[in-house]
């Protein structure tokens, strides 16, 4: 669109509205990171009022799952798809077809956003070191530090990759509902790790908030990338990261 302006004066409005993007992608990430996140931390290391709507909430749930097995297994089976095994598998297995059909720059970009985003939420849970929920009777037990939830976090960010990853292969009219599916799952999975009593409300609020940032500050990182090299811009919920690399390998299967 040249909105009736000469064509360098166009392209130049072009520019700056791809660099407007990308500005406020990283503009979310640094958002998201410093304001919810940082009063969620802060609520967490100082016991403040949200630590005791976090013990409430969880008794509450605890009661009610802790003698009901059909409801436990259910969540069992909800978490397990946010447990690391099965994402390396659910991420792992769809890389390697990746690489294998050219598409090397999706292959990177999945592969180092879902290893990134494990790595910082091992950091983060080290550096906040917030023991986990306690109960007589325990539904389940996890190993490791509470905040943020690592289920929460990675599922955001490894079954958010895919989807930005493989969403050019979707045909368009079913697009939105890929996009609601992969919410809906990964809004189950952070259920599932407090009905289960291994979280606290905040602990999943957390590795949402912090996946999320890292997820949005990666589409950026590689909008940018996309533009350092001549390829347009692109939107990135609608048409995936890197579009022209997904069909062609698509067309190479």
């Amino acid at each position: 669109m040249d909105h009736g302006l000469p064509e360098a004066a166009a392209t130049k409005l072009d520019a700056q509205g791809r660099y407007g993007l990308r500005e406020l992608l990283v503009g979310i990430a640094v958002v998201l990171v410093g304001v919810p996140f940082g009063l969620l931390l802060h609520q967490v290391t100082r016991d403040g009022p949200l630590t005791s709507l976090d013990e409430s909430a969880a008794q509450w749930l605890h009661v009610r799952v802790v003698e009901n097995d059909a409801v436990e297994a259910a969540m069992h089976a909800v978490s397990y798809t946010g447990k690391p095994i099965f994402l390396f598998f659910a991420v792992g297995l769809p890389a390697l077809w990746l690489l294998r059909h050219g598409a090397r720059k999706l292959f990177i970009f999945l592969v180092v956003v879902s290893l990134g985003g494990g790595a910082i939420d091992t950091v983060v849970k080290v550096a906040v070191g917030r023991p986990r929920p306690t109960f007589d009777e325990p539904v389940a037990t996890a190993f490791g530090n509470s905040f943020p939830s690592g289920h929460s976090m990675s599922s955001l960010v490894c079954y958010g990759a895919l989807l930005l990853v493989f969403l050019p292969l979707v045909p368009r009219a079913r697009r939105t509902l890929a996009v609601i599916a992969t919410v809906t799952l990964v809004l189950a999975i952070g259920f599932s790790r407090l009905a289960l009593g291994v979280h606290f409300v905040s602990d999943v609020l957390g590795g949402y908030v912090l996946g999320a940032a890292w997820l949005i500050g990666s589409v950026a990182a590689f909008e940018i990338w996309r533009e350092e090299r001549g390829r347009r811009t692109t939107d990135a919920l609608h048409e995936g990261v890197e579009p022209e690399e997904a069909q062609q390998a698509a067309r190479s299967s």
